[in-house]
């Protein structure tokens, strides 16, 4: 046996262990599947594959966790092999739209893993960051393109995106597009894209209102694959709840943290400044930790998610930015440092763990002032989530209103402590401005 049919075999043998439709797909995408060991399909992905890469629309929806964009990008890496000629121009050929940076950057690397051994290039753009180099990437020609809808509809205004010829136009994680309040972007790119179209819409819910919105954009009898979409959460997730003071709640996370099962945490809190202090508090008490949120730099942001992937920091202390569509494995814990306001959104920061067929663990903390959103959680659960005692923890004076771990903030400070006494002779008056003399300077 030569050496080639040597290479044959191996290439046979490896094709072998892959299931389901992952076995219809060409040589390239099955040697990146390989190379991924990424063998059996889940059920989204199933049952996705043949009407995209057929051409069809489709509404998908999945829970968190299911693989989503792989239900997507590969049957549209299949499409784009049997059309080579079509897909291969200068101007994009396929829209990917996301609502955060992080999940456009991650639909990106899931391109680049499946279509390594294809020859279509991609490129993506979101703010945050410099466009030039996300200019020159378009200058020199692209098919697939991924991006969020605002930096894409400032490069179309300045005349670098195109997409007249758009053959495939795909939304994920739609739902929260409409949270953020991207409904605007998207019809205004509705309106320039062609309409003889391929849609794809992908949601991890459908209320009726966006069944509404995802009905107008998509051909007529679009394949609809439902997948649990009524399953409020992943049944592998263990969850508990402490009933803590807000003023606590740190120390309850650092008791917590003291248990080494505690590998890869990611600890969701509501407000911005919230999730710096705890990201602080928390390094100061030797445990390696960053926070990503709105109000970081981009790079800042691509950092701490590196750096919490490889494992360089214990705990990611995010905001509702981290809820959604990012993919990151072995995440052993999801905490709620403080509930979050929308009962839909626990679902998705616990799905954050157990994923890929993993197990995990969800731990809330509960204030007084958060029983509300609590009750709304269990509703939408339909269970209550077990409750554990809280372990001793060091005393916070309850009066001290200005404790940097509560909400509370502090009210303004007013700039004069009193206004000056105008019977008062010894109080000479403020002499009126010089406009004129203001102006010159």
């Amino acid at each position: 046996m030569n050496i080639d049919d040597t290479k044959n075999s191996a290439g046979q043998n490896d094709s072998n262990s892959l299931c389901g439709v992952f076995k219809e797909y060409s040589a390239g995408i099955k040697q990146a599947l390989i190379e991924q060991s990424y063998t059996k399909p889940t059920p989204i992905q199933e049952q996705c594959m043949h009407p995209i890469s057929e051409g069809k629309d489709v509404i998908g929806i999945a829970q968190t966790g299911t693989g989503k964009t792989a239900a997507f990008s590969l049957p549209l890496l299949e499409r784009m092999i049997a059309n080579d000629k079509q897909f291969k121009t200068r101007n994009p050929k396929v829209l990917i739209l996301a609502p955060t940076r992080e999940l456009a950057s991650q639909i990106g690397e899931s391109i680049e893993k499946y279509g390594k051994n294809l020859p279509f290039r991609h490129t993506v753009i979101f703010g945050g960051v410099g466009q030039k180099p996300q200019v020159n990437a378009l200058r020199r020609g692209v098919n697939i393109l991924i991006a969020t809808p605002g930096r894409l509809i400032d490069l179309m205004d300045q005349g670098y995106v195109h997409l007249e010829d758009l053959a495939c136009f795909i939304l994920d994680e739609v739902d929260r597009m409409l949270d953020m309040g991207f409904i605007h972007a998207i019809r205004r790119i509705l309106k320039v894209v062609p309409q003889d179209r391929q849609t794809l819409f992908f949601s991890a819910t459908m209320p009726p209102s966006m069944e509404k919105l995802a009905l107008s954009m998509v051909r007529k009898n679009p394949v609809r694959v439902a997948i649990a979409p009524k399953e409020p959460t992943v049944d592998r997730i263990n969850q508990t709840l402490f009933h803590v003071p807000k003023n606590n709640k740190i120390n309850l996370l650092l008791k917590l943290l003291e248990n080494s099962d505690l590998e890869k945490v990611v600890v969701f809190t509501q407000m911005k400044h919230m999730a710096n202090r705890v990201a602080k508090k928390l390094q100061g008490n030797g445990f390696p930790c960053a926070a990503i949120h709105g109000n970081k730099s981009q790079s800042a942001r691509t950092k701490a998610l590196q750096d919490f992937k490889t494992g360089s920091s214990r705990a990611l202390i995010a905001t509702d930015v981290a809820a959604r569509g990012l993919d990151i494995n072995k995440v052993t814990h999801v905490i709620n440092f403080d509930l979050p306001i929308e009962a839909e959104t626990y679902v998705h920061r616990i799905g954050r763990t157990a994923r890929a067929g993993a197990d995990g663990e969800a731990i809330s903390f509960c204030g007084r002032d958060e029983v509300d959103q609590l009750k709304s959680i269990e509703k939408l659960l339909r269970k209550p989530i077990p409750e554990k005692e809280t372990p001793e923890l060091p005393k916070v004076e309850s009066q001290n209103r200005d404790d940097e771990f509560s909400n509370r903030r502090r009210p303004p400070q007013r700039r004069f402590s009193r206004k000056p006494n105008s019977n008062n002779p010894s109080v000479s008056k403020r002499s009126p401005r010089n406009r004129s003399r203001n102006r010159q300077s």
